[in-house]
């Protein structure tokens, strides 16, 4: 197979050559080694590189590869992915975007790396991530900014940026992310890929706590629909004193996405209020994927915009309470984080609790609103890519306001807990990806993933890759 072709095959497809022994972990290791040394540089993909230990888990997976039963591999044995910087490995820097802290090793594993492991991954790197975490874009001060491999002048999102332009550019078979309020469904929308939201609940985050009252979730981000599942398959379960949870399904994840679902009852909205309507390009992605929706026998029908008036202000509170709690050096922090921390040192207790309070309220009203539907089809962003270091220069306050515009339809679902996704629909006529969001009811996760697999499979084309990636 044509290295170029290979380095841009599906995940799962990728451990089937593997069983069969046309290809090996080694050969598929150094194959994306080679290309992150490439375009890691234009790009802005990866922090952290992992080489040696990336050569060396592939060299034995390479050797026992060959007396093996294939039917008994792990089912992602072989394939190299690459980790958010947000998410320790053990041995190796975890810098959480701040340049401060590029050299600092991670003691413990983060608990998802173990599960990573045992489905037989071979991990590449660390990808870039906002600072903390923090916003829609990847550009943390210290390091390269994380550039779009479909056009290099424009934002890869945020803030698993790194991860989506490593995927988008062939730099790793598929990648884990976390979303707390789009940080996976963005930058897979900004790339053209596939990127998961699960339920709240559907993955754990031990063995620490989780710090935004069931804001955040970690989640997958992969080429089709199918790796997305899969993936979601080896991430997901319930820790032993995890605050949310939510049971195992009756089958797994990728099998929701082979078989044709049932007749369901689909809303769309096409902005939300007070932000207005998303602009033409995403409008018009939504209403295609409607269309497309009606023509495949399901009840299709527009609904009134969500009205956010209410969310905005205890979301932010919360968000910006997370970075002040942190306890990380007021003088480490990039201008914004230092903004949105002093902020939030304003902040009593009290407020806090309220605005936690609100966000449940809220969350309430939003499930309520949907309740009626087993699909609610939306935006993701509100207008495609923006470029890189387009509000650089821009006041704080300004800024905030921008993300908030921007994102909006994509934070009333790390509210609500419900499992959202995002997939590409094609592209403007700037050649930038574009993409809508399928929202499904609380714990649904399988059916977001079957309708989804059901539009890729008979309306949505693979993306031709970018000329960067060649």
């Amino acid at each position: 197979m044509d290295k170029t072709a290979l380095a841009f095959t599906p995940a799962l497809e990728q451990a089937h050559l593997i069983r069969q022994k046309t290809i090996s972990p080694l050969e598929l290791t150094e194959l994306y080694l080679e290309r992150i040394e490439r375009l890691n540089p234009v790009l802005g993909s990866y922090f952290t590189v992992m080489t040696e230990a990336a050569i060396s888990d592939a060299q034995q997976k390479t050797e026992h590869l060959a007396t093996a039963d294939p039917a008994e591999l792990p089912p992602f044995f072989g394939v190299p992915l690459s980790v958010k910087d947000l998410n320790p490995i053990a041995g190796f820097p975890c810098s959480y975007g701040i340049a401060a802290a590029k050299d600092r090793i991670a003691e413990k594993d983060d608990g998802l790396i173990p599960r990573l492991r045992e489905a037989g991954f071979v991990i590449l790197g660390k990808t870039a991530t906002a600072q903390l975490g923090s916003f829609p874009y990847t550009e943390p001060p210290g390091f390269l900014p994380t550039r779009n491999p479909w056009n290099l002048a424009h934002t890869a999102g945020g803030s698993t940026g790194g991860g989506a332009s490593a995927l988008a550019a062939g730099l790793c078979a598929i990648a884990q992310g976390s979303d707390g309020g789009g940080s996976l469904r963005g930058p897979a929308f900004c790339c053209g890929l596939v990127g998961m939201k699960p339920s709240r609940g559907r993955i754990s985050f031990a063995p620490v706590g989780e710090r935004l009252h069931g804001l955040a979730t970690n989640g997958p981000l992969g080429r089709t629909v199918a790796d997305t599942a899969a993936f979601l398959d080896i991430m997901a379960g319930y820790v032993t004193g995890d605050p949310y949870w939510l049971p195992s399904p009756e089958t797994s994840f990728l099998a929701a996405t082979q078989v044709e679902p049932s007749t369901l009852k689909v809303g769309f909205i096409t902005g939300v209020a007070p932000i207005g309507e998303a602009d033409d390009d995403c409008k018009q992605a939504v209403l295609d994927t409607a269309r497309q929706l009606e023509s495949l026998g399901h009840q299709v029908e527009p609904l009134p915009p969500p009205d956010l008036s209410e969310l905005i202000e205890p979301f932010t509170t919360a968000w910006q309470c997370v970075i002040a709690e942190a306890n990380i050096p007021f003088f480490v922090l990039e201008k914004m984080n230092r903004w949105l921390w002093w902020r939030a040192c304003q902040i009593r207790s009290g407020r806090y609790l309220r605005a936690v309070s609100k966000l449940q309220v809220v969350s309430r009203q939003i499930v309520a609103q949907f309740q009626d539907y087993d699909i609610v089809l939306a935006p993701v962003y509100m207008q495609p890519a923006i470029r890189v270091g387009e509000w650089q220069s821009l006041r704080c306050g300004q800024i905030l306001d921008n993300i908030i515009k921007w994102i909006a339809p994509c934070p009333p679902f790390n509210a609500s807990g419900q499992p959202a996704i995002a997939i590409p629909t094609g592209f403007t006529d700037t050649g930038l990806p574009i993409g809508v969001q399928l929202i499904g009811r609380p714990a649904a996760d399988e059916t977001v993933l079957a309708i989804a697999a059901q539009l890729e499979h008979t309306y949505f084309k693979n993306c031709d890759r970018p000329p960067l990636t060649q």
